[in-house]
């Protein structure tokens, strides 16, 4: 399990260290392309999350397409078209084709995240998958890191080459998926049987291993009846509180440093720092559930955490004690999710497993199109800091006592045999 994690999940890493920054590149261009194109903060919040609309109509198609043709196919398909469509942002002209992009951006990257969270059940039995989905996620805490730190930069660009900076913004975050595609490709083995560096004694093992997981799974027909599944339904609803208050958080958290007075360099090197506390939340808390057969509350507890956090973010009087506590509440938000996708796979495997990732974290994302379009709204109408944090911190709480709720109709997590060659 070591070598794979070595091997495996830095790889697939990357890959979403990419793509979030492409996602939320838009947080940083937001400070200068809402008076370039002319747009409020609700309509700009609006163009924001259509990317979400276009990530939840072609989620399912794309997984299952993932499971037919191999992860190291589709996986270069969505980094060279996701690229493509980022470099096209900075050349947008108007609000229109601003939209149009947004949405044909959630098209491209559709099936990426829970296409890995399927690949990562084709390799790590069901007790390491929470530790395996959080050093993957570890990727998103990086990649707001690596994006804070250069987004700041490259507005501060303006007029380089004749660009404005937030045209650098979409430009710099976009290459590097393009030039990536083909080692992709080339370096993900499609399956545990195709990988070079497990010896034949390890390969045998882990799918002896992956076998005993699936036992207590049950084939109840087709990857298209899942959608159906009351318990995939009720997970797809769950999961919404939780990219809801992260897109909540993310998004606004340079405009709120904004607020400071600082510099935009300066913005972007201060909103590193939650994210390095968002890292070293999804390393230790995953760790710390894995000694756990039951590890609900590693997803509640951070859940109910991170409500309580954004709350106290608007009602703590002090720039420097509202920056800390929402760095607690970004790393309490992102921690408990590892634990939470760790839920499908104990009655969900193969194609089956592939369409509910998909449709869970297809409707779950719904929430970042509410962060990123509903929560500017509210705040526009009521006039108020606290009502936008009420509402995150309202979602986030229910998806807390929903995962309570959900654990207790599943079947239980079986021990697993040690293999740490």
């Amino acid at each position: 399990m070591r070598s794979i994690m070595l091997r495996l999940v830095p790889l697939l890493g990357l890959i979403y260290m990419i793509a979030y920054i492409d996602r939320q590149n838009i947080a940083y261009a937001k400070l200068q392309m809402v008076s370039a194109l002319g747009l409020s903060e609700a309509a700009y919040g609006l163009g924001a999350g259509l990317f979400f609309i276009g990530y939840f109509l072609f989620e399912v198609p794309s997984n299952l397409l993932l499971e037919r043709v191999g992860a190291h196919v589709w996986f270069a398909r969505i980094m060279a078209s996701w690229g493509l469509v980022t470099i096209l942002l900075a050349f947008a002209k108007s609000a229109a084709a601003f939209y149009l992009l947004r949405f044909l951006l959630g098209v491209a990257e559709a099936g990426f995240f829970p296409g890995v969270l399927y690949v990562l059940t084709l390799w790590f039995p069901q007790a390491h998958r929470a530790r395996a989905v959080g050093v993957f996620m570890l990727s998103s805490a990086l990649a707001n890191a690596v994006g804070a730190a250069i987004g700041g930069l490259l507005l501060d660009q303006d007029g380089t080459l004749g660009l404005a900076g937030w045209q650098w913004v979409f430009v710099a975050t976009g290459i590097p998926a393009i030039l990536m595609a083909p080692v992709v490709y080339f370096l993900l083995p499609p399956t545990p049987h195709h990988a070079k560096w497990l010896e034949p004694g390890q390969k045998q093992w882990l799918a002896h291993e992956l076998e005993r997981s699936a036992e207590d799974v049950a084939d109840e027909g087709s990857a298209w009846k899942t959608l159906m599944d009351p318990r995939v339904l009720l997970l797809s609803v769950i999961y919404i509180g939780f990219p809801l208050a992260a897109y909540g958080l993310s998004y606004w958290l340079p405009t709120i440093v904004q607020g400071f007075g600082v510099s935009n360099t300066t913005n972007g090197f201060l909103n590193v720092i939650p994210w390095l506390l968002v890292a070293l939340a999804l390393w230790g808390v995953p760790r710390h559930a894995a000694r756990f057969r039951n590890q609900t509350w590693h997803a509640v507890g951070p859940a109910l955490l991170g409500a309580l956090c954004l709350v106290l973010s608007v009602v703590i009087p002090g720039n420097a004690a509202k920056f800390v506590i929402l760095c607690i509440a970004a790393a309490a938000i992102f921690s408990g999710q590892p634990v939470f996708w760790s839920l499908p796979p104990r009655f969900l495997t193969g194609a089956r497993a592939a369409a509910g990732f998909a449709a869970i974290n297809s409707v779950g994302n719904l929430g970042g199109f509410v962060a990123q379009a509903v929560v500017p709204a509210i705040h526009d109408r009521t006039g108020s800091d606290l009502a936008p944090m009420l509402f995150l911190a309202t979602c986030l709480t229910a998806a807390g006592f929903g995962v309570l709720a959900i654990e207790r109709r599943l079947p239980p997590v079986r021990t697993v045999q040690s293999q740490e060659d």
